[in-house]
This record gives structure tokens, C-alpha cells and sequence, in this order.
């Protein structure tokens, strides 16, 4: 599976999920090892419900109204009520430095927390109908980290690709990538009649914040940012590890020691150009604490891995006990706590990235976790990175960032100084804002050549506009699916019935909000939820019968994302030979478990009604009466978007039509803006502000290349990015 063109295409908020966002290295810390536990091995799909006079006891959380209204309760408290030992399982399978013993590790606890049913993954980008310019595979082809927003390398034509051109290119990608000659795309499209193009432009729909690419955890910064600066390492477009900036390192023999050697020559410029400053390490060693002490959502990346890191922007250390130190101007040194066998694929990932150390400092930068919250707070002399003073920043990558305007557009421009610039194939990038209100405007400037590619779905009714002109039968090809994997979840300890505005406002009364969140702290309600939905319905709406399930997901981290490179026993006996691969561990536990969930991609792999009414049958006899029915559910829809619309619409007829409207009555709101739709989820700080009982809206890009940078992220105790899609810190 692949990471690239599809995320290049996705234009204008016109895939499956319209407005789901990606978090890639977000909010999250890794808990501290802790004592084990195994998963539970023998639970039934679905206690059988108990007569109506004897109701089953029932020993979970019950939420409370304190004085006629609402009352939320503790976050460690639900956490633990709901993902239990997940943690313990997580924390156990990170101690393991052998790969293929950990991922069994991992299988296990990623099979403990889909069992629980707080989140379910539904879908991955791609799988979809799509027409481009844009030839395959000449993007950095990598599944994780943020190489592959790296634009820098692609090659364009004038023209939409044939799949047969596309299946050539392919084939010619492959022998490269098996050592059998080089991948030259543009060579191979000149040759076919094609002309190469120079420019690219892409679609936003949500603006960056800001421009400081670490003191943010969300992609839709970043993309931008990563075009204008270069890391130590960086992946190629044959998924190759090569020398970005440091042209070379060592790694100690017992693996906790890496010395990078930096590329000298290279500098830091203004957005018009002009030099500032050479490229030092001690400008990566600035960047590093600098994103501790900013504290956006980066920092967890490096907990149990750096020397001193946690312990310096959690618990008051001293930065001088960090192990990240510039040991001359051209050498950086890495000492890490334990052996990571994953810790270079780690460097592609924006946390590690420089910031020129004298920018900084002239711009109101200081250094200290307390020192640079004092400085950030006063705008009028902290003015590094401002989302739209371009001239806010310095850049040493392939492009220079000149035009950032909210709701409107953004332009990069190629960097003539750039030390690689043999490799920049584009000579700008520019990004228009669309918040896909009008596909079909969108569909006629890929036509007239304003946009490379754009997705061809149902619900925008462009899928039936391509096959009318034509162009659906001599361009249409299906999009490769990625690693990015976007999930609902289920907020068990809901803090936010409505925006600060106003808006999107929840029509439940104290009681019902009680008695919903009693409900999803129940787990056999939660089966009965999970499994009522019908993805390949709600995707229907959108891309079409015949694509329903082509980009449809089961488990959060990509089933073919790691496989094992030896044999190995667990704890039972069972043994996974080499070659395994990950997504079969994991159906192993879950089928040990006694789950009604298939993990393949590419099937409806949790909808089964039959187990969603036995699921609601036992919940209703463990809740008794300490809950009203119907359960009330409110999903927030952004009603601009007629795929967004008919996707919440598909999501409350298959729930209500399988557990039945009596039991559970599903309240869409509306969101008439982005903003209010972001606001709710994707944009929510934390796991109380989100306003919700469902949201489908989120997702999770990989950073690195293990496991573990899917699952830290439902790590407890304010740890894990991802809790608060849940409801939690």
C-alpha cells in the first residue's frame, strides 16, 4: 500500500470522509512501563440478556447530575473503565527491542483496544476514481512521517495520464526500485508525447495556524512548512533512506549513540531570498528544545527514546541532561535512553526538524519550558512564525514560503540556492482555498488545467459528469489506498454540548446527556454502536456502489504496515512465522478474543447487525434503569458539503434501522462552516472540548516505522493524541 498520489489528489474535500484531517505527531506522551496484563482471551461476542426481573448488576460508571445538571467526570477514572490494561500492553510490547517479538506485542494490545470499542477505524485515503497529470511514485514514497508532502521531485504533464501509461510507469518504478535501471518518469512522458509541467497547484480548506512547523501537531501546517525545510534524513521516491542534511552518521555498537555529520554550505533564507545564516547543528539542537518547551503536540514523540527529555519538559530537568548536543558547528550527537531499532525512520518526521537558532532569538524566541511561555504570550515581541507574515520565518529547503493568505491562497517558490536543486523539478507550488462547496467548479479547473488530478465521487456528482464527457473512460484509474487511517470515536466522558458561538448546539436535556455517556461507558453498548455502522453504505454516498468498500479500513494501523522477519512463540504456545504480517496478528488475538471484527482492508469488517442486537440486548440488561431509553447520539455534519450531509444522513438510518429508533435515536448537527465543523473535533484541544458524541472527522498518519506511532496515541493520563476523539485529556 502506498502513501502518495492519492494524498496529492485529494482536492477540494471531495474523498469519502470530505472533512476528515490527519494528526500526524500530535498531543500524546508514552506512560511509563508498567506491570502487564493480558488481553482478555476468552470474552464472549455478547452476554445472552437477563430475565427482565432480575437484572444484571452492574459495576461500570454511571455518570451523575449534580444539582439537576450534568457533571463530568474524571478522565483517568473513564480511561480506565474503558481501555483498561491498554496501556500495561502498550508499554510492555516498547521495552522489546527485538521487531518481530514487539509487533506480536503490539498485535496484542491493538487487538485489546479495538475489542473496546471506543473508536472504530473506517476508512484510508484512495480507493477512489480519480483523473491526473501527475505520474506516480515521484513524491517520496515512504508510509510514514512527512516525506511524502514533500512536492519537490514531482513530475506533471500537460496532460491526464491513460491507465495504461500509468501501469508502464508502474512496471518502470518496480525494476528501479529492484536495482534494474533508473525511474524517469519525465523522460517516459516526453517520449509519449506528453509536456512536462513546472507549476503545481493544490486545494486547502483549512489554513495554517502558524508557520513554526514545531510548535504545531497538525498536518495541515506542516504540509506547507516541510517543503521549505530539510531534515538529517529524508526518503526518495523508491522508499530509500538518503542524507538530507546531515551528509553522513555513525550509530555506537550498543545502538543508544548516533553522531550526525552536518552538510556544511548550506543556509538559511528570507522568504524573498536574501542568505541569513549557515545551517549549524546547533540549529537542530535549537529546533529539539524548542519543541519541548512549546509543548504542541510533538513532544511525545521522544518520550523513552532521547536522554532527558521527558524528564526536562515534564518534570522541571535541566536541558543540560538532554541527550542532544552540538558538539562542533558540523557534528550533532544523539544519545538515546535504549536501543530503538526505528529511531532513524523517526528523523523523517517533523519534531527533529532545524530552526535557524539567530532567527529565532531576534524574533522573541527564548529558551525554557516556563521562559518561552512567559515570551509567546506577549505577540508584540514574540513574532516568530506568524501564520501570515511569511518574513516570520527563515527556510533552507527546496522552496521559499512568499504568500500565505487565510481563505484565500499560498505560494512557495523554488529556493535557487537550494543545495540539491538538481532534484526540484517545480519551480512553484501554489495552494488555492475550496472548502468543496462547488465540486463542480473545481472539476472544470482540472479540466482547463488549474489543478493536476481531482477524485471523481458519487456524492459531488462528478463521478457522473466524467462518464458523460468522456473522460472517465480514457483517464479514470483507482487511487491507491495509504497508511493514514481516519476512525470514529465515541466520547465516554463528554465535557462540550455546544461552541462557545453557539453553534452547534445539542438538543439533549441534562438527563439525556447522563444517561448517553452512562451508556458509552458500557461496553457491551459501545459492540452494539460500533457494529450497527455501516460503512459501506455511508461510503456508498459518496464514491458509488461499486467503490463502497475499496478504501474501507478495520484496524487503526495498516494491516500490511510491518510483517515479521523471524518466527515467533507468545506467551501461549502460538507460533507467527516469518512473513507474517502484522494486520493477521492481530485478527489472531481478536478472533482469541471472541470479536466479530475482520481486519482486512477493503470490507465492511465490523458492520454485523445480528451481533450489534445481542450486543444491545446485553447492555440493556447490565444497565437496567439507571439510563432513559432511547440512548441519544449526536454526529455534527458540515452542511455545505452534500457528501458530508449524505454520509451523516447513511450513519443515523443504519444505526436506527438496526438497534432500532426506541433504543437509540442519533441527533445530526449542523455545522454551517468549516471552522464550527473543526471546532468540534479535529480543531478541539482536548478530549473535553470536543463537542460530540460520534465524530468520524479525525484520522492518523504514521510518523515513523513502527507500530507504536498508531497506538501511543490511546496511551492514558493525557499521553495520547488521539484520547480526546475519544473524549479524554
Amino acid at each position: 500500500m502506498s502513501k502518495t498520489l492519492m494524498k496529492v489528489l485529494s482536492l477540494v474535500l471531495c474523498l469519502a470522509m470530505v472533512l476528515a484531517l490527519v494528526g500526524c505527531g500530535s498531543k500524546k506522551t508514552e506512560t511509563a512501563p508498567a506491570a502487564t496484563a493480558a488481553p482478555a482471551a476468552t470474552e464472549a461476542p455478547a452476554a445472552e440478556p437477563e430475565p427482565a426481573d432480575e437484572p444484571a448488576e452492574y459495576d461500570g460508571y454511571v455518570s451523575e447530575l449534580v444539582n439537576g445538571e450534568y457533571a463530568r467526570a474524571d478522565d483517568e477514572d473513564v480511561y480506565y473503565n474503558v481501555l483498561g490494561n491498554y496501556a500495561d500492553l502498550a508499554a510492555e510490547a516498547k521495552l522489546v527491542s527485538n521487531d518481530s517479538e514487539r509487533f506480536v506485542l503490539y498485535a496484542q494490545a491493538e487487538a485489546y483496544l479495538l475489542d473496546s470499542a471506543v473508536m472504530q477505524p473506517n476508512t484510508t485515503q484512495g480507493g477512489a476514481y480519480t483523473i491526473s497529470r501527475i505520474a506516480p511514485r515521484t513524491v517520496p514514497y515512504v508510509q510514514w512521517g512527512n516525506d511524502d508532502d514533500r512536492f519537490f521531485g514531482m513530475v506533471i504533464s500537460d496532460e491526464f495520464l491513460t491507465p495504461e501509461e500509468r501501469a508502464d510507469l508502474f512496471e518502470l518504478w518496480g525494476k528501479a526500485v529492484a536495482g534494474e535501471g533508473e525511474y524517469d518518469p519525465a523522460a517516459y512522458l516526453t517520449e509519449k508525447g506528453h509536456t512536462i509541467q513546472n507549476t503545481y497547484t493544490y486545494s486547502f480548506s483549512t489554513a495554517p495556524v502558524t508557520i513554526d512547523w514545531l510548535n504545531t501537531s497538525s498536518q495541515s501546517d506542516t504540509e506547507i512548512t516541510v517543503n521549505c525545510v530539510d531534515g538529517l534524513v529524508q526518503y526518495n521516491n523508491l522508499n530509500q533512506l538518503q542524507p538530507a542534511l546531515a551528509e553522513s552518521w555513525e550509530v555506537s555498537e550498543d545502538g543508544t549513540v548516533y553522531t550526525f555529520h552536518i552538510r556544511p554550505g548550506v543556509y538559511w533564507y528570507t522568504s524573498e531570498g536574501t542568505e541569513y545564516a549557515e545551517v549549524k547543528a546547533e540549529d537542530f539542537v535549537s529546533g529539539f528544545h524548542h519543541m519541548l518547551d512549546t509543548q504542541a503536540g510533538l513532544e511525545w514523540l521522544i518520550d523513552g527514546v532521547v536522554v532527558g527529555g521527558t524528564a526536562y519538559y515534564a518534570e522541571g530537568g535541566s536541558w543540560d541532561d538532554v541527550g542532544y548536543k552540538a558538539i562542533d558547528d558540523y557534528t550533532l550527537e544523539v544519545t538515546l535512553e535504549r536501543e530503538v531499532p526505528y529511531f532513524m525512520t523517526m528523523l523523517t518526521y517533523s519534531c527533529f526538524l532545524p530552526i535557524c537558532t539567530s532567527f529565532y532569538e531576534a524574533h522573541g524566541g527564548v529558551f525554557g519550558v516556563e521562559e518561552f511561555a512567559a515570551a509567546s504570550a506577549d505577540t508584540n515581541t514574540y513574532t516568530f512564525g506568524k501564520s501570515e507574515d511569511v518574513a516570520s520565518q527563515v527556510y533552507c529547503g527546496p522552496f521559499l514560503l512568499q504568500k500565505l493568505v487565510k481563505d484565500s491562497e499560498i505560494l512557495v517558490v523554488k529556493n535557487p540556492n537550494y543545495y540539491n536543486i538538481d532534484n526540484v523539478t517545480l519551480e512553484s507550488i501554489k495552494w488555492v482555498f475550496d472548502a468543496g462547496e462547488d465540486p463542480v467548479a473545481t472539476y472544470n479547473d482540472t479540466l482547463n488545467g488549474v489543478y493536476a488530478g481531482i477524485t471523481l465521487t458519487e456524492a459531488t456528482g462528478l463521478l457522473a459528469r466524467a462518464k458523460e464527457d468522456g473522460n472517465f473512460d480514457k483517464y479514470a484509474y483507482i487511487s491507491e489506498t495509504i497508511s493514514t487511517t481516519y476512525f470514529g470515536g465515541l466520547n465516554v466522558n463528554r465535557g462540550t454540548f455546544a461552541l462557545e458561538s453557539g453553534a452547534c448546539a445539542s438538543p439533549k436535556t441534562e438527563q439525556e446527556k447522563a444517561d448517553t455517556v452512562t451508556a458509552l461507558n458500557n461496553k457491551n453498548f459501545r459492540k452494539a454502536l460500533q457494529h450497527a455502522w455501516d460503512k459501506a453504505t455511508q461510503n456508498a454516498t459518496s464514491r458509488g456502489e461499486d467503490l463502497a468498500e475499496t478504501n474501507l479500513r478495520n484496524m487503526y494501523t495498516h494491516p500490511e504496515f510491518v510483517s515479521l522477519s523471524e518466527d515467533v512463540t507468545d506467551a501461549d504456545g502460538h507460533t507467527f512465522p516469518a512473513g507474517t504480517f502484522y494486520g493477521e496478528i492481530v485478527q489472531y488475538y481478536l478472533d482469541q478474543m471472541g470479536a466479530k471484527i475482520n481486519v482486512a482492508d477493503q470490507c465492511n469488517g465490523w458492520y454485523n447487525p445480528e451481533a450489534a442486537v445481542e450486543y444491545l440486548e446485553a447492555a440493556k440488561a447490565e444497565l437496567g434503569d439507571l439510563v432513559s431509553w432511547p440512548i441519544q447520539i449526536d454526529v455534527v455534519y458540515y452542511s455545505a458539503s452534500s457528501a458530508n450531509t449524505a454520509q451523516a444522513q447513511a450513519y443515523k438510518q443504519t444505526v436506527e434501522a438496526t438497534l432500532g429508533a426506541e433504543n437509540v435515536q442519533v441527533n445530526l448537527i449542523e455545522a454551517t462552516t468549516t471552522e464550527d465543523f473543526y471546532a468540534c473535533g479535529y480543531r478541539a484541544s482536548n478530549g473535553e472540548a470536543g463537542n460530540f458524541d460520534m465524530f468520524y472527522g479525525s484520522g492518523w498518519g504514521p510518523d515513523y516505522g513502527d507500530p507504536s506511532t498508531y497506538l501511543d496515541t490511546f496511551l492514558g493520563e493525557g499521553a495520547g493524541y488521539m484520547t480526546k476523539v475519544i473524549g479524554l485529556f
